[in-house]
């Protein structure tokens, strides 16, 4: 073989080992880069989990200043619970629900009817507590100003129809169409009699905004996992998947036996 072959197969073999050195270095950046896009989104995602977390329940509070002004006849500790049936009804049901929350209305939805058939016939007592988690997750301040005017509504003994009035009528969770006291004082219009001077002054004047605050707080403080929370006699039924709104009408008829 002449020197001049030789020279040629040593820079072709020369050639190729240059190549694949620059393709092991191309490939080692490339992994470099792959793994630090994803260090960027996992600490990413855990920021905004970290921001969800730490405002769970949160909302402004601009202007949730003032006296705390329970509704009328509002019960139980630090008079936070609306009542909703007979005092001497054996089961009592307590509900933790923010008028922003899609479970909240899916819940009321399925079981409304059921419960106030058992209201009705004084076989269930039901005590109603506000938060305002959707404020503080997706912001805005309609479920503050939502279950204001709910309290609003309690003052002029309609809190159970308007209640279910903003339920049938609750907004996107993204959508902070509650934070309009206009919306909230046009829907009193579907209660008979809750569309009044009082209820309108209620509302607009945010009476009740430092009551729900305080209401979110308990919420917030209770050990609760999220909203709807739904206790029967103390039992945590909203995460019992086989509930339904038969069997719940059961276990209170057999409770009042």
């Amino acid at each position: 073989m002449s020197e001049k072959n030789r020279e040629g197969k040593r820079t072709a073999r020369q050639k190729l080992a240059d190549q694949r050195e620059k393709q092991k270095s191309r490939d080692k950046r490339r992994r470099a880069l792959i793994v630090g896009a994803s260090v960027v989104c996992v600490l990413g995602l855990a920021a905004v989990i970290g921001v969800v977390a730490a405002n769970a329940g949160k909302d402004d509070g601009g202007e949730a200043a003032g006296p705390v002004v329970a509704p009328s006849g509002a019960q139980g500790k630090d008079g936070l619970a609306i009542p909703v049936g007979e005092e001497s009804a054996k089961s009592t049901l307590v509900v933790w629900e923010d008028f922003r929350c899609p479970a909240c209305k899916a819940f009321e939805l399925a079981y409304r009817d059921t419960i106030h058939e058992l209201t009705e016939a004084g076989q269930l007592k039901v005590e109603y507590h506000l938060a305002t988690i959707i404020d503080g997750n997706m912001g805005g301040t309609g479920s503050r100003k939502s279950a204001n005017a709910a309290a609003c509504a309690q003052d002029a003994g309609k809190f159970t129809p308007y209640h279910d009035v903003l339920f049938t009528n609750q907004p996107a969770e993204t959508d902070d169409a509650f934070a309009d006291e206009g919306k909230l004082t046009d829907l009193a219009g579907k209660v008979d009699g809750l569309d009044t001077a009082a209820f309108q002054e209620c509302v607009e004047g945010g009476k009740h905004n430092s009551w729900v605050e305080k209401s979110n707080e308990a919420f917030r403080t209770g050990g609760f996992s999220g909203t709807p929370t739904v206790l029967l006699d103390g039992k945590n039924i909203y995460q019992d998947r086989s509930m339904t709104p038969a069997k719940l009408k059961q276990l209170v008829e057999d409770a009042n036996q």
